[in-house]
């Protein structure tokens, strides 16, 4: 059975991680977040972009805010409760994390940040319990929102969660055969405080599972 879903031209849809049930698309008229950033700065005009949500099984289409000109949107999130919706306001100077309530169609500012205090938008997005706004270079990780951390990593390793005071990364290698690590690092300074062979999973309920390599 074939259902059709009105996004207005938007072509592809992701699942919404953690949500168990949303999907998210937007159309990327300027790239991703950072790269209508890039062009903003650089004193070109960009085209703001959509952002759509869609809840399955039902199919159901909602788009919970309508850029204006000199915004755009990045990656959402989810926290277990509701939607989150990333938008950079270049002229504002603002970023704005905001939260969707499904219920009655609203929307609600979680947080708003100066621009100034971040480097740039590459790889901005919120994370999941706990809430918090994050990015990372190939070899620096940063939490920006609601705490602060800011320390180095190899550039092999990308953030998975948070656990308390416990951050894990997922780091890869090849050298020549292709494995993988779990790295758990200290918050804030980021020292490694463990490290063994496996990988890690996300589930589409937000849970973890730990790859490990002995048979079942």
């Amino acid at each position: 059975m074939i259902k059709d879903i009105p996004t207005g031209g938007i072509s592809y849809l992701e699942p919404l991680t953690g949500s168990n049930g949303w999907y998210w698309g937007t159309d990327y008229t300027s790239g991703d977040l950072y790269e209508a950033e890039e062009l903003y700065r650089s004193g070109h005009r960009i085209s703001r972009n959509r952002l759509i949500l869609v809840r399955f099984p039902e199919g159901r289409v909602a788009e919970p805010i309508e850029a204006k000109e000199g915004q755009y949107f990045g990656r959402p999130g989810y926290d277990g409760r509701d939607p989150l919706l990333l938008l950079a306001d270049f002229p504002a100077g603002e970023v704005r994390l905001i939260r969707y309530h499904d219920e009655t169609g609203e929307t609600s500012a979680e947080a708003v940040l100066p621009l100034s205090e971040l480097e740039d938008c590459y790889n901005l997005m919120p994370h999941r319990a706990p809430l918090m706004l994050t990015r990372q270079t190939g070899d620096r990780f940063q939490i920006i929102w609601p705490d602060r951390a800011d320390f180095a990593i190899v550039p092999q390793e990308s953030f998975c969660f948070r656990e308390g005071d416990r951050l894990y990364f997922s780091r890869w290698y090849e050298d020549p055969d292709y494995r993988e690590e779990v790295v758990i690092r200290r918050f804030p300074d980021g020292a490694v405080i463990d490290q063994f062979r496996g990988a890690l999973q996300e589930m589409p309920d937000g849970s973890w599972y730990r790859l490990r390599e002995d048979r079942p």
